[in-house]
């Protein structure tokens, strides 16, 4: 029990890296540059403010690396659990990270059509902020297909979460509401006209951002800990 505890605060110590990271480069750097209806705006911006820009891609990379490694420490609690399921749960997790980084050398592309002196020389003004803007919605595709993954992953977690006891119920079940509201956020992206405007669309997620700080905060304050000392096992199930 010692042991899957401190495996436990590590993965919650990996966890808040994601998350604190995450929310800066999906969150507060996107919001900063951001000029819905107006891609002049937004360029400007990107130059305006170029060493958040950088900060927002570097923080980016890190945490797509602490995504690595935070479904392998979930895998040692859990595999006792269910291996097949903790299996499938970090192949869903790992997955998205090279979907990711790609979507990040799009977004290095952009900073560098922009601001590399390079570029100015070589190209047309009009061209290179074309090319930057188009590198932008590229990049925004891509995460749009991580984001796939990232719904997916919560799914077993949630559920690992829940039948290992190392997670209270509740969070395995925003967990497993949160990757659902991912899944959907996705198909109402794809199939629902206008509905990045409806106010539906800012709230589908939001079951996955309190469930993933949740158990980012309860891991790292008391590591793994069985419900009463029961632990169900099912591995090789």
């Amino acid at each position: 029990m010692t042991n899957e505890k401190s495996i436990g605060r590590w993965a919650g110590l990996v966890y808040l890296i994601v998350v604190v990271t995450g929310f800066f480069s999906l969150g507060y750097v996107p919001g900063k540059v951001a000029a819905p209806g107006n891609p002049q705006a937004m360029l400007d911006n990107v130059v305006a403010h170029e060493m958040l820009f950088r900060a927002g891609i570097a923080a980016f990379m890190v945490e797509q690396v602490a995504f690595l490694v935070l479904p392998l420490l979930l895998f040692r609690l859990f595999a006792a659990t269910h291996r097949g399921v903790a299996a499938a749960m970090v192949t869903l997790a790992v997955v998205s990270v090279p979907v990711a980084l790609v979507g990040a050398a799009h977004r290095l592309d952009a900073r560098l059509l922009l601001t590399d002196a390079d570029f100015a020389g070589a190209l047309p003004a009009d061209t290179a902020r074309a090319m930057a803007w188009l590198s932008l919605k590229t990049y925004g595709r891509d995460i749009f297909m991580a984001s796939l993954f990232w719904g997916l992953w919560l799914l077993p977690f949630g559920y690992l979460g829940m039948k290992s006891g190392f997670l209270p119920r509740a969070l395995g079940g925003l967990l497993m509401l949160g990757g659902a509201g991912y899944l959907l956020d996705v198909s109402c992206d794809l199939l629902l006209p206008g509905y990045a405007t409806m106010p539906f669309s800012n709230y589908v997620i939001l079951p996955a951002a309190l469930g993933e700080v949740g158990s980012c905060l309860r891991l790292l304050a008391v590591g793994a800990r069985v419900r009463g000392g029961h632990r169900q096992s099912t591995a090789g199930a």
